[in-house]
């Protein structure tokens, strides 16, 4: 991989900047994305909604409402189920009004929009869409087969979801997140990405690749070293080990994931700024 040593190069100076955390600024704020093009989504419980979205999904529905927009699910998909809940009319008995309560839950058997093939779905929010489309490297993801889509980011607590070998969803407008699953999905075409749910790993080599990309990009600022040094902690004390050891640990295949994006932006002649400045590499 041509990039690889760029990676490495900055991969080394983040790593020497974590050593003195207290010098790290502090982390970015996130900007919550919210779709206007999936009112029916929004009515949804949070554990509904979050559910959906941990499967990788942007938007969720039932049979036939997707053949209502227009859609079909693809042959073979198999659906994911969701709480619906189970009412029964009663009569008040002082006002002699009849009413609905819930008696219990039941199963409903949803597909996401990725499960679907057919007419477009309307364009929800035109800011949103533009800034997807000003991703850097988005014609990395789109060459890999990846679909990019948005959710509501204050669904549940996660602002970004990886959906392996099929796509990645983002529910914040920052760019240390797009870095973040993009890395992911990059360890997965390595073959890296063996772990199940959200190890420590494979979680470091997203954060800290997040990180190298975008200060190799020279978008220094959208790094947010801060966050990510906060990020591998959290991961980091579940394993009993430091920032810096974890990141070492995982250094070669972080910088092997990076290579790979910025090799296949090089081979797609992608302009990629002045990547070899940024790393601070001599060529």
């Amino acid at each position: 991989m041509g990039f690889y040593g760029h990676a490495e190069a900055a991969a080394q100076k983040i790593v020497q900047a974590f050593e003195d955390a207290n010098n790290l600024p502090k982390p970015l704020a996130q900007i919550f994305i919210h779709r206007k093009d999936a009112a029916h989504f929004s009515k949804w419980s949070w554990a509904n909604r979050l559910l959906v979205i941990l499967r990788g999904f942007t938007d969720a529905r039932g049979f036939q409402q997707w053949q209502d927009v227009g859609r079909r699910v693809k042959k073979g998909e198999k659906a994911l189920y969701i709480l619906g809940p189970v009412k029964k009319k009663i009569t008040d008995k002082e006002t002699g009004e009849e009413k609905s309560i819930v008696v219990g839950f039941k199963g409903l058997p949803v597909f996401g929009l990725e499960q679907t093939d057919g007419e477009p779905l309307p364009i929800g929010d035109p800011e949103i869409e533009t800034w997807l489309d000003s991703l850097p490297l988005l014609a990395v993801a789109k060459a890999w087969g990846l679909s990019v889509d948005v959710f509501n980011g204050e669904a549940g607590g996660f602002l970004g979801v990886y959906r392996r070998r099929c796509g990645i969803a983002l529910g914040v407008k920052n760019l240390s997140t797009w870095a973040h699953e993009l890395v992911h999905a990059a360890d997965d075409r390595n073959g890296s990405l063996k772990e199940k749910g959200q190890h420590w790993r494979s979680e470091t080599v997203a954060e800290l690749g997040g990180a190298v990309l975008l200060e190799i990009l020279d978008f220094k600022q959208e790094a947010d070293l801060g966050g990510c040094w906060e990020y591998v902690k959290s991961y980091g004390q579940a394993a009993q080990i430091s920032v810096t050891e974890a990141c070492m640990r995982v250094l070669d295949r972080t910088c092997a994931a990076v290579g790979l994006i910025l090799d296949t932006a090089e081979q797609m002649k992608l302009d990629i700024g002045n990547a070899t400045a940024a790393a601070g590499v001599e060529t």
